[in-house]
C-alpha cells in the first residue's frame, strides 16, 4: 500500500525535480515506511511506501529486466503468485517477491491488457519510454487523481498532491459545489476543483508526445440482471465459495491484519470466514458509543466470542469526537460529508495500534440487497402512481409529525420516504441518499449553476437491480470507498474489501431478487450462506449504519461549528451561500422543530475544507 505522484511533460514545459518532493510530503501518511523515485527527461514517478509484502525487497519503482518499463502503484494485486509463475515459466525474471512487480512484466507480455488479468486494488502509473500510463482498479477502491497545466499531466494518490503542484489554479468547480450539497461527495470524473479530475473506476488514460487519450473503459460492470437460475441454497453455495476466496487471498502480508467487526451480518460473515481459514488466529477491532442508541458494542463481543476472536474495542463519546474533527477534515483535500469518516478514522487509529492491515464489510449492501431503501423503492411504486396534489398532501401531513432525537427515528423515516415520492427512480434515490435535494439547492447558493451529475434511467432492469446499479456506481465508488481510503490511509491502514473482489461481482449479478429482498427481510442469500456458521442473533438482526448522533451533538457540543461556520456575517463575506435559507435551517434544528443533520453537516465539511484550502472563486 502507498501514495503515488508524478508528471510527464508531453510538451516543452520543464518541471522542477523539487516539486515531486512537494507533491509526496502530502501523501507521506499513505507510505512511511520509503520514498522511491524514477525520473528520466520529461518524466517523473514517485511513491511512498506502507510496507505490506516483502517488506525488505519490495521498494518501488518496478522495472522491467532491460528497465524500459518502469512502473509505481497503490494498492495490492491478490493473484500476484499465479501471474508471477505465469511469467517466470515465460522466461520473465523478478528482483523482488512484492506483488507490484508483476505490473511491468505483465506490460511486456500485454499492454494495456495487462489490466485485465489483475485482482485487486490499485491505482497504476507506468512509463513505457514513449507514453505514461495510468490505471484506476475496476471498482475505484484505489484513489488517483489527474490535471494538465501547460502541456504537463501531473497525477497522484490524493487531490493535496495536485495542489502543491506551482501553477495550479484551485479555481472552485461551482458545478462540483451544487453536485456535493446533493449527494454530499463530488462525483467522477470530476473533482472539486475546476481543473482537477479523478480517473474514473475501470478506467486508463494514456498520455504521449500528443497529450492525453482517454480515458478508455477496460472493464465493463457486469448487469443486474436478477436472472438467473437455481434454488436459493445453490446461490448460497456459490456466495460462499466465492467469498471464501475472496477472503483468503486478501489475507496474504507480511504485516498483522485483523477485521473491522460491527456486529452486524456483513463484518460478522468476514470474521467468520477469516476465522475458518486462519482458526484462533484473528484480531477484531470495534467501537462503542456512549449514546445507547448507536451503541452495537454488545452484538461485535457476542461474535467474538462467539468465533475465538482476540477482540479489542474503544468506546467514543462527544469529547473525543470534539478532538479529532478539526485535525482530520483540515486533512480532508476534498469535503465528504458523511458523518460515519470520523468513528472509521478512530477505528482505523485504534486498530492500527495492533495490526497494518484490516478487513471491511463495504460492498455488501449494495452487491445483495442489504439497504431498506431498496424495500422503499418497492413500496413507493403504487404511491407515485397517486395525483400530484395528493402526494402533495401526504408530504405536509407527514411533515407535522414531531422529530425524535432518537437514531433512524420512524418519522425521519417517514419524512425521507416521502420526500422522494413522484420522482423517478433514481432522483427519488439521489434524494433519498443525499442531503439537499436537487430541486431545493438553488436557493442556498449564490451561483446555482446546473449539477454535474446525471444519472440515465436504466429502465430495462428490474427497480431493485436497477438501484442497485446505482449505489455501485455512486454513493459506494463516491463516497464509502473514498471514506475508507482516506480514513486508514491516514493512519497508514490498509483496509481490504473481500465483497468488492470483482469476481464475486460477477458470479452475483444474476442473482434472482427474491433471493436478496423479501419483505424487511434482506441479503437473503447471505444469511442463507452463513447459517450455521453465525448466531441466529447476527442472522436476525436489521440492518444499522455506521452513525454518530450528529443531530443531538449539533444542538449541543457541537453547536459551535454552526456558529463559527454558516453564521449570518461569515457567509455574506464568503460570497458563496444565501444567509437568510442557512439561518433558517439552523433555527428549525436547533429548536428541535426539523432534523437538518444531513445538509447542517455537509454545509460545514464544505466550510472547514474551504477555511483550509482557500480556493479562488
Amino acid at each position: 500500500m502507498c501514495g503515488i505522484a508524478g508528471w510527464f511533460a508531453f510538451g516543452k514545459s520543464v518541471v522542477s525535480p523539487e516539486t515531486l518532493d512537494s507533491m509526496l510530503d502530502c501523501i507521506e501518511h499513505r507510505g512511511p515506511d520509503e520514498r522511491g523515485r524514477y525520473q528520466d527527461g520529461p518524466v517523473c514517478l514517485g511513491m511512498t511506501r506502507l510496507s505490506i509484502n516483502d517488506i525488505q525487497g519490495g521498494s518501488q519503482p518496478y522495472y522491467s529486466e532491460d528497465r524500459s518499463v518502469v512502473a509505481v502503484f497503490n494498492g495490492e494485486i491478490y493473484n500476484f503468485k499465479e501471474l508471477r509463475k505465469e511469467l517466470e515459466d515465460r522466461g520473465h525474471q523478478f528482483r523482488s517477491n512484492t506483488d507490484g512487480e508483476v505490473i511491468v512484466h505483465l506490460w511486456e507480455e500485454h499492454g494495456t491488457e495487462f489490466v485485465k488479468l489483475l485482482n485487486g486494488m490499485f491505482a497504476i502509473a507506468l512509463w513505457d519510454g514513449r507514453a505514461l500510463h495510468l490505471f484506476r482498479d475496476r471498482m475505484g477502491i484505489k484513489p488517483l487523481y489527474y490535471t494538465v497545466i501547460d502541456g504537463v499531466i501531473y497525477f497522484g494518490s490524493e487531490l493535496k498532491t495536485l495542489v502543491a503542484v506551482p501553477g495550479f489554479s484551485r479555481r472552485l468547480c461551482h458545478g462540483a459545489v451544487r453536485s456535493y450539497l446533493n449527494l454530499e461527495y463530488v462525483p467522477s470524473p470530476f473533482s472539486i476543483y475546476e481543473d482537477a479530475f479523478k480517473l474514473a473506476p475501470a478506467h486508463f488514460l494514456s498520455v504521449g508526445e500528443g497529450g492525453p487519450s482517454g480515458p478508455i473503459r477496460y472493464w465493463q460492470f457486469p448487469r443486474f440482471t436478477a436472472d438467473g437460475g437455481g434454488t436459493m441454497e445453490e446461490w448460497a453455495e456459490r456466495l460462499r465459495f466465492l467469498l471464501s476466496a475472496s477472503v483468503k487471498r486478501r489475507l496474504l502480508a507480511d504485516v498483522p491484519l485483523g477485521v473491522f467487526l460491527s456486529g452486524g451480518l456483513d463484518s460478522s460473515t468476514l470474521t467468520a470466514l477469516m476465522s475458518e481459514l486462519e482458526p484462533g488466529r484473528i484480531q477484531s477491532f470495534s467501537v462503542a458509543f456512549s449514546e445507547k442508541t448507536f451503541d452495537e458494542s454488545s452484538y461485535s463481543r457476542a461474535v467474538a466470542g462467539h468465533l475465538g476472536t482476540t477482540h479489542h474495542e474503544q468506546t467514543l463519546d462527544p469529547q473525543t469526537t470534539l478532538e479529532v474533527i478539526e485535525p482530520l477534515y483540515q486533512r480532508m483535500d476534498e469535503p465528504l460529508a458523511d458523518a460515519a469518516l470520523i468513528p472509521t478514522y478512530l477505528l482505523s487509529r485504534f486498530a492500527r495500534q495492533r495490526v497494518t492491515v484490516a478487513l471491511t464489510g463495504e460492498g455488501a449492501d449494495e452487491l445483495l440487497g442489504g439497504y431498506p431503501t431498496y424495500l422503499a423503492h418497492q413500496l413507493s411504486q403504487p404511491l407515485n402512481r397517486l395525483p400530484r396534489a395528493l402526494i402533495t398532501l401526504l408530504q405536509l401531513a407527514v411533515a407535522q409529525i414531531p422529530t425524535s432525537r432518537r437514531y433512524m427515528s420512524l418519522d425521519f423515516k417517514l419524512k425521507r420516504f416521502c420526500s422522494g415520492l413522484g420522482l423517478p427512480d433514481a432522483a427519488r434515490h439521489l434524494t433519498w441518499m443525499g442531503s439537499l435535494p436537487p430541486a431545493e439547492t438553488h436557493p442556498y447558493l449564490l451561483d446555482p449553476r446546473p449539477p454535474l451529475f446525471q444519472w440515465p434511467e436504466q429502465s430495462e432492469l428490474p427497480l431493485v437491480e436497477r438501484i442497485q446499479t446505482l449505489d455501485f456506481h455512486t454513493y459506494l465508488a463516491e463516497n464509502l470507498l473514498v471514506k475508507l481510503d482516506r480514513a486508514t490511509m491516514l493512519t497508514s491502514l490498509e483496509g481490504r474489501v473481500p465483497f468488492l473482489d470483482h469476481e464475486v461481482v460477477e458470479g452475483m449479478a444474476r442473482l434472482p431478487t427474491r433471493f436478496k429482498l423479501r419483505g424487511t427481510n434482506a441479503k437473503r442469500v447471505l444469511k442463507a450462506a452463513m447459517k450455521g456458521r453465525l448466531p441466529a442473533s447476527v442472522l436476525q438482526r436489521s440492518k444499522k449504519g455506521f452513525g454518530i448522533p450528529m443531530a443531538e451533538w449539533l444542538r449541543g457540543p457541537l453547536k459551535f461549528l454552526l456558529d463559527e461556520h454558516l453564521g449570518p456575517g461569515y457567509l455574506k463575506s464568503q460570497g458563496l451561500f444565501r444567509p437568510e435559507p442557512i439561518a433558517r435551517m439552523v433555527a428549525e434544528h436547533l429548536s428541535g422543530q426539523v432534523d437538518h443533520r444531513k445538509p447542517l453537516w455537509t454545509l460545514i465539511v464544505f466550510q472547514k475544507w474551504w477555511k483550509t484550502y482557500r480556493p479562488v472563486l
